[in-house]
């Protein structure tokens, strides 16, 4: 038996503490963020003349990653790092975009490809669909998307049908893991990642041009009152498109196994998209989902912004999480209730094995022997929290928890939620 790390509590949320090898990286890259543009026109020239291509395809991707531009120039408050790791994910997202285009020009095929009654697991973070996702995921009948194909769904031209023993693409991951593992050691005790790991589909949806990941890159509330007001459809619609070009270079059949936060507000474009699909809605007590999603928020945000404020951040995701569980109470009812079930976190976490089992008898996919002896196997080797806990406080971010309890008691109330401390 290995000993399980103690638990920890973060004490430099609002004023990060980094080895000197890190601040001097975070300092190295201030010409290179005095250089940016912040125009969708300049991402559009850098990404073709690093990708080699010119074709982007059905432009619903200009006007989302303009609004996105602007909102993190003007209201991100970025650090140097901040400026450069926006930037660059842009660019990426838009190369990724022109390899789509141009895969599907030299094989138009995978659009006939069916993405046949897909699995979505939809739910806040800190709900428990991280393990439930890699749980799922573990079943060799199932497809999922690891964390390094959701970064890089093709490999640059230049790599495109190399002889490679390990694919660069994992490697590239992997690497870009440890760095953060350096700058954020406890990073992996609230979401723990590794390049194999089943990832959601964000970055998928960053490839289509619009996604509430940006969010996450740079808060923004021009980008976020776009984004809510703005019907998703197109964009999940290309997300549907990326998942039938990687399932066309798997080559083997399978349902896919899919999951993100964003679908708990999206389920009208999700069910448009994905008329078939089994919907898995997680729910937890939303008080305790705010502390600890502010905790990781707040601690991720030393990557890229100027001043770390916990009272800011934490206060803006709150109503985040707010607005999302209203979206959920308001739309449950568009999922179809023979192809939809509501998954308790205290239930999950008392018997995971019989959740994935309700989950499959209600997706009509089977359970057999080979499934259970790769679930059986990935929960021996990745034990939740085998990294050890973070402690968290609604007080770290001047939240009330009287007042949480009162303002989310509708979401409580609809899904029969149990109330945990803080």
């Amino acid at each position: 038996m290995t000993t399980r790390p103690g638990d920890v509590r973060i004490d430099d949320l609002g004023a990060p503490i980094f080895a000197t090898e890190i601040e001097q990286m975070m300092g190295a890259v201030g010409p290179l963020a005095k250089a940016i543009p912040w125009k969708i026109e300049a991402a559009l020239d850098q990404a073709a003349s690093e990708s080699g291509l010119d074709d982007f395809g059905e432009d619903i991707y200009s006007e989302p990653l303009a609004v996105f531009l602007e909102g993190a120039r003007v209201e991100g408050d970025l650090s140097a790092m901040g400026e450069v790791m926006v930037w660059g994910q842009v660019i990426q997202f838009l190369k990724n975009r022109l390899l789509v285009e141009e895969e599907f020009k030299r094989h138009p095929e995978i659009a006939g490809e069916v993405i046949d009654r897909p699995i979505v697991i939809a739910g806040l973070p800190r709900t428990g669909t991280t393990h439930l996702h890699n749980l799922i995921s573990s079943d060799p009948a199932l497809h999922f998307l690891p964390w390094w194909e959701s970064l890089e769904p093709l490999p640059p031209l230049a790599e495109a049908g190399g002889n490679f023993e390990v694919d660069p693409r994992w490697h590239r991951a992997g690497e870009g893991i440890a760095l953060r593992d350096r700058i954020m050691p406890y990073f992996n005790r609230m979401h723990d990642m590794w390049p194999d790991h089943a990832h959601e589909e964000i970055h998928l949806l960053a490839i289509g041009g619009s996604t509430m990941f940006f969010e996450t890159l740079a808060p923004s509330e021009r980008w976020k009152e776009y984004y809510c007001g703005t019907d998703q459809t197109p964009w999940y619609r290309y997300m549907h498109r990326v998942l039938q070009l990687i399932q066309a270079r798997r080559k083997k059949p399978g349902r896919w196994i899919l999951k993100s936060p964003q679908h708990l507000e999206q389920f009208a474009p999700l069910s448009r998209v994905f008329p078939d699909a089994t919907t898995v809605v997680t729910h937890r007590d939303p008080v305790s989902i705010t502390a600890s999603f502010a905790t990781m928020a707040t601690y991720s945000a030393r990557l890229s912004l100027r001043t770390v404020d916990p009272t800011k951040v934490g206060g803006y995701w709150a109503k985040r999480i707010e607005e999302m569980l209203h979206a959920c109470v308001d739309d449950r009812e568009l999922l179809a209730p023979e192809r939809s079930l509501d998954v308790l976190f205290h239930e999950f976490m008392a018997d995971d094995m019989a959740t994935v089992a309700a989950i499959y008898a209600l997706a009509d996919q089977p359970l057999d022997s080979g499934a259970r002896r790769a679930m059986d196997s990935f929960m021996q080797d990745h034990p939740r929290g085998k990294h050890g806990r973070v402690l968290y406080s609604l007080a770290d971010f001047g939240l009330v928890e009287k007042e949480r309890r009162q303002a989310l008691n509708f979401y409580s109330e609809r899904f029969g939620v149990v109330q945990e401390g803080n």
